[in-house]
């Protein structure tokens, strides 16, 4: 696969509780210079990197994260502030103890909740699949692809792990099978130019990394 082509599915994220308005601008101009898909950036750096891109690329952030156990009425808060700031996609994470719990109709609820204070932006559900079974996994899918959600995505990065191929795989065939629409984000540990072409090939649609654009950087692919 053409490195531009993978470039131009990755999320160039950057999540780091220490990051520096300084750190953020890297991201931004590596965005701009290597045409990414978005920068992924904490809310609080929304309204910088939308006047600083200046609907360049879009700008991605994180809601619920990275635990999810926030309540419904403040992720639609912060939906709501990070649109209203300039974000283009919000990455929402699940109540994953809702999910263990069988609370599938307030996961859904919750889902659709959000995406309407979205005010038409994209939405992706993120469900931290290193913490689910195979079965929690597909039943999540089959709930985010009856939401109104745009994505289902792996992982936030901060928890035991990132995606694997089997998560992807387990994505995408439940999709397929319910005829669904539901693009698929892998995120947390892609780390080699390989990798991303994998997630690729089995299904993903976006990939949440800093990584890729690094190798690029260092290695003077483009």
């Amino acid at each position: 696969m053409d490195i531009k082509e993978i470039l131009s599915k990755v999320d160039h994220t950057l999540l780091a509780v220490d990051a520096t308005w300084d750190d953020i601008k890297v991201i931004c101009d590596d965005a701009l210079k290597y045409n990414t898909a978005s920068v992924c950036v904490p809310q609080s750096y929304v309204r910088q990197c939308a006047d600083y891109l200046n609907k360049k690329i879009p700008v991605c952030t994180v809601i619920g994260f990275p635990n999810g156990y926030n309540s419904t009425a403040s992720k639609c808060y912060e939906a709501y502030e990070a649109v209203r700031q300039g974000a283009d996609e919000i990455d929402m994470v699940i109540n994953v103890g809702w999910l263990k719990d069988k609370r599938y109709d307030d996961i859904l609820n919750e889902i659709n909740d959000i995406k309407g204070h979205c005010c038409g932006k994209l939405l992706k559900v993120i469900v931290e699949t290193c913490l689910l079974t195979d079965d929690e996994i597909v039943k999540i899918t089959e709930i985010v692809n009856e939401s109104n959600a745009d994505f289902i995505k792996t992982s936030t990065g901060f928890s035991k792990a990132g995606a694997t191929f089997h998560d992807i795989e387990l994505f995408k065939k439940t999709i397929d099978e319910k005829h669904g629409s539901t693009k698929i984000k892998a995120a947390g540990g892609i780390s080699s130019i390989e990798d991303a072409e994998k997630f690729l090939a089995l299904g993903a649609d976006r990939l949440g990394t800093s990584r890729i654009v690094k190798i690029v950087k260092s290695e003077g692919l483009l």
